[in-house]
């Protein structure tokens, strides 16, 4: 059974690696970023009707508006492309829209595009990427490739690619100077543009990271604040010292030995010389 915590939604056994061990050490800005903004993602697939009340067209009468959102599957195709918030969807329809006749289970998959778009932040060309119609239009309706990354909320994108776009657009603004460097005028043109987006740098780096991604990058951070060294190496520098001051005594320790204990050597002799039976 799903719980939602803190924006984010957690499964069963998954709901401790917030609160102990390196899940437990992710900064707040990661979380941030993997809260919903709304409870539920813009609608693609149906329209919402408006209003508390309506005529029910048969009877006449009043009755409740009930806007129930269709359930989108989101394959794992669709977090390296653009689908404009597009998935699979399954249901069932009539044979040949008769009443009369069985319904049939049936699956609408989005019709894809291939596209390449330029970006104005990261001075590239991105793509050919699989793209829906619906993505071409919220392009147009933000004005751009690079608004559209930055205005839509992540449960609209419902893409790691346009997460992973995103953290290095904000990147490259937090950055200034990686942004146009032979170009100053080009330079304060973009950061003008886009100067609504501008995060800190700390809190940009965090964007659309995944939790195995997160987890990752919290372990290489403590791995160099408190670096783990082998203890070859530490004791190969301990050696080199000890005989760099010639502080290591080479000798070792004296041991006494009872005359009277055979060495290990007379024991090796007595076993090679000692006499077979019937010789």
């Amino acid at each position: 059974m799903a719980t939602k915590v803190g924006g984010l939604y957690k499964f069963g056994s998954k709901a401790h690696r917030y609160k102990q061990g390196l899940g437990a050490r992710i900064p707040e800005a990661w979380h941030k970023w993997r809260k919903y903004t709304k409870p539920l993602p813009k609608p693609v697939h149906w329209l919402p009707e408006q209003g508390k009340y309506k005529i029910h067209p048969k009877s006449g009468e009043r009755v409740l508006v009930q806007n129930v959102p269709i359930k989108v599957t989101y394959p794992k195709e669709s977090q390296s492309a653009l689908w404009g918030g597009e998935g699979i969807i399954e249901g069932y329809k009539k044979k040949n829209d008769n009443k009369l006749k069985p319904r049939y289970h049936k699956v609408w998959k989005p019709q894809l595009f291939e596209r390449s778009f330029y970006s104005d932040i990261l001075d590239r060309t991105i793509g050919p990427i699989a793209v829906t119609r619906s993505t071409l239009n919220q392009i147009d309706e933000c004005y751009g490739f690079d608004f559209y990354i930055l205005k839509t909320p992540r449960e609209d994108l419902q893409s790691q690619l346009a997460m992973d776009l995103k953290r290095h657009m904000l990147l490259a603004l937090a950055r200034k100077d990686t942004l146009y460097p032979e170009d100053s005028e080009k330079r304060e043109k973009i950061c003008k543009r886009y100067q609504a987006f501008v995060i800190p740098e700390e809190e940009a780096e965090w964007v659309g990271l995944t939790h195995a991604e997160a987890i990752k990058k919290v372990r290489k951070i403590e791995q160099e604040k408190n670096p783990i060294r082998p203890l070859v190496d530490v004791y190969t520098e301990e050696l080199i010292a000890k005989l760099r001051d010639q502080t290591f005594d080479l000798e070792g320790p004296e041991v006494e030995l009872d005359e009277d204990t055979p060495s290990r050597l007379d024991s090796v002799r007595k076993w090679l010389f000692k006499k077979k039976p019937g010789d």
